[in-house]
């Protein structure tokens, strides 16, 4: 019994299949479109309209051209229908939903933890110049030792003043 060795460096080649093949996204986006149509005003003022005509139809139609009796079965059978198929398009419009904002709150929670990260950073590099500007001499430090010096200079009188220019 020697079975061929696999090589599992090369891809299998596809295998036939009997199911038919179908394009994922392009059906998640016909979903969200049906679903997306089955929550309007629009939907429900149409399907209102179909269910009022088709009941007065076989209601007072004359008998060889009614289609569905009074216990309107057929009627029944195909609201059942839509709403069978109504369902899982709306549950997987909602699950593609559900995706798209857990990848929304991920980007978010990443942007978030940059945030923090450079407020933090800012918060320091502030703090670091505070106390680096606490070194400095500033404007109105060296303008009040300026006006230090003058009254200590008018102490002293080491500039005359107007009254003792004007004895002389």
């Amino acid at each position: 019994m020697n079975r061929p060795r696999v090589r599992l460096d090369l891809p299998r080649a596809p295998r036939r299949s009997l199911l038919p093949e179908y394009d994922p996204e392009a059906f998640g986006r016909l979903s969200e479109r049906v679903a997306r149509f089955l929550g309007t005003g629009r939907f429900i003022v149409w399907m209102t309209l179909v269910i009022i005509l088709w009941v007065l139809w076989n209601v007072f139609a004359p008998d060889n051209l009614r289609f569905d009796e009074y216990p309107f079965i057929f009627l029944t059978l195909m609201l059942s229908l839509q709403a069978s198929y109504a369902a899982p398009l709306i549950l997987l419009a909602q699950n593609r939903q559900d995706d798209r904002d857990r990848v929304t709150h991920e980007q978010d929670r990443k942007q978030n933890e940059r945030s923090i990260a450079d407020t933090e950073y800012l918060t320091r590099e502030i703090a670091a110049l505070r106390m680096g500007l606490g070194e400095v001499a500033t404007r109105d430090w060296i303008r009040s030792e300026f006006q230090d010096l003058i009254k200590e200079m008018d102490e002293r009188r080491l500039f005359p003043t107007e009254r003792d220019e004007g004895d002389r």
